[in-house]
């Protein structure tokens, strides 16, 4: 353990160190800069990306989490600086993403003043925040940073804030570091009731129609080969939230694909025929489970969840089984018993011919002159092979993502889930790709949500991170417009969209860039810009009002599916 007085801003750079901390997300300010001046000096021990905006820095911190598992950091002033970084901070929260974020603040002795960029960032970042602290004095920056880092990253994970005031930064204190191993009244892992356990086997031992669903929990909790283990064992068909997507290889035999409002067509309707519907770290979003009223009534539930607040607030189950997905599912595999269930597969592999034949193969295979996302979706699979990293925006292309795109390796699918926040995609690919420099990043975004974080195209020029960046564009806010097709009667009120020159605005920060508007050039665009070793624009121009089906209508059964 080192001891030595050092400053305020220094003992946050050392903090940060000691966690292991490579890489950090911020917009320099006044109230933070002590921190941005350390980190000038620790430049070679500590990358700092410069973002465009704070979201921007958030985002990227969540990529960068999502593809790599540890916890990304953020950094920005007081006042704007500090609300800019709200939506990402909620975005982390709902989707269980460990995040540290530092904010500076006003001096102690301003605090309530309405001090220039003072904000009350503590009670603003409360209902969206895992745990957060105003650090006042600079004695307490090593013991808030430690146990912010172990709130960020144990039991379910989540984003924290710390805000620190600029006298704590300049003032001077003994520096000493230890990493938080607990925190009194915090019980981030509930302890395995192993009787859940065996109850939970024994439900699914005496099962005809046997059923998973699983989310990100699996990746979290890194228990992916365990639930490959526990379906092939028991031969169990298991479908996925998107969340949840690259747990299991998309190519997988018992893999029956998407849960959800565009899932796909078996995974949903036959919820509502399974006898034992068993739940693996994910919550029961109402994007999955549709009316709740008539959700899998037939069947008895299990959940195996680390978030006690989780069970019973959607769904109502039978066995819970609370715990650490990995530990669970280890002292679950062998007390199941060893079956097939080829009847009921074969079910599932009867809904899918369904679907394929009113939904799949006119997506892939469009026999119109405009392009369809989904047959983008699959030349990127064809030149990638499933080892890409998607990252995907929020709308009809984010589902057409996540209902084709294919995978061979967990922690692939990065895509904003409970908040649907647009403008995501490109700065959460800048930090993906540089959690996974080795891997390739493509960002799949629509007119719109690509509008939103325009600006971070700046961040890949400076920073000459090769990501890959695909703009869907059909001129309009897609999904919106599919809803006031549908539902509205075509009053397609604020949602066409009149775009700029996007090829010019990338060429303008040198990044190379292509247009593609004919199918027979979408395969070599496709294959140049996966070749590159540079970062790469590619706009394809997509059918106007090409709709995202299956689809759930709001508030109708899991049941009651469409197929157009």
């Amino acid at each position: 353990m080192v001891t030595n007085k050092i400053s305020g801003a220094e003992a946050i750079i050392r903090c940060l160190l000691e966690e292991g901390v490579d890489i950090v997300y911020g917009y320099p300010g006044g109230a933070i800069m002590p921190v941005y001046d350390e980190l000038y000096k620790f430049q070679d021990q500590l990358h700092h990306v410069l973002v465009r905006h704070e979201q921007g820095a958030t985002h990227a911190a969540q990529g960068y989490a999502r593809a790599t598992g540890k916890v990304g950091v953020a950094i920005a002033t007081s006042g704007p600086g500090a609300t800019n970084l709200v939506t990402g901070i909620a975005d982390a929260q709902i989707d269980s993403t460990p995040m540290v974020c530092i904010t500076g603040q006003v001096g102690k002795h301003l605090l309530g003043s309405d001090a220039f960029q003072e904000t009350d960032i503590i009670g603003i970042s409360t209902p969206v925040t895992k745990w957060n602290y105003q650090v006042t004095e600079a004695s307490e920056i090593p013991e808030i940073i430690a146990k912010a880092f172990y709130i960020a990253r144990s039991g379910r994970p989540g984003p924290v804030l710390v805000d620190i005031t600029k006298n704590a930064q300049f003032d001077e204190l003994d520096f000493s570091y230890t990493k938080c191993k607990g925190v009194r009244s915090y019980f981030p892992k509930p302890v395995l009731d192993h009787q859940k356990v065996a109850e939970a086997a024994a439900l699914i031992n005496g099962a005809k129609k046997p059923y998973v669903v699983f989310g990100q929990g699996v990746i979290l909790g890194q228990a992916e080969e365990l639930l490959k283990a526990v379906i092939e064992k028991t031969g169990i068909p298991a479908a996925w939230t998107i969340l949840g997507l690259s747990a299991l290889p998309s190519d997988h035999p018992l893999n029956v694909g998407m849960l959800g409002m565009h899932g796909n067509y078996g995974p949903n309707i036959l919820t509502n025929e399974c006898d034992v519907l068993i739940a693996i770290g994910m919550r029961f979003d109402d994007r999955v489970t549709g009316n709740l009223a008539t959700y899998a009534k037939q069947a008895k539930v299990i959940h195996f969840e680390i978030d006690p607040a989780e069970v019973d607030k959607n769904v109502k189950t039978d066995v819970a089984v609370l715990g650490d997905v990995k530990e669970s599912l280890a002292a679950l595999l062998p007390l199941v018993e060893a079956k097939s269930h080829e009847a009921w597969h074969n079910e599932f592999k009867e809904k899918y011919k369904i679907e394929l034949e009113s939904v799949i193969n006119d997506e892939l295979k469009p026999k119109g002159e405009g392009i369809s996302m989904g047959e983008t979706i699959e030349m990127i699979n064809k030149h990638s092979k499933g080892d890409a990293i998607m990252v995907s925006d929020v709308g009809q292309h984010q589902m057409f993502t996540c209902r084709y795109s294919k995978f061979n390796k967990t922690k692939s699918n990065i895509t904003s889930g409970g908040l649907g926040t647009m403008g995501f995609a490109l700065p959460a690919a800048i930090g993906a790709k540089m959690g996974q420099p080795d891997r390739e990043v493509v960002a799949i975004i629509g007119d719109g949500g690509f509008q939103m974080t325009i600006q971070e195209l700046g961040t890949i020029f400076q920073t000459r991170v090769p990501v890959k960046i695909v703009v869907l564009n059909n001129e309009f806010l897609g999904m919106v417009r599919q809803w006031q097709q549908l539902f509205f009667d075509k009053r397609y009120a604020s949602t066409e969209m009149i775009n700029p020159n996007f090829i010019a605005i990338a060429e303008g920060y040198y990044i190379k860039a292509k247009k593609v508007n004919k199918r027979e050039d979408l395969d070599a665009a496709v294959a140049e810009m996966l070749a590159s070793k540079e970062a790469y624009f590619l706009e394809v121009m997509v059918e106007k009002e090409n709709n995202v089906f299956p689809m759930i209508p709001t508030g109708a059964s899991v049941s009651d599916i469409r197929l157009s």
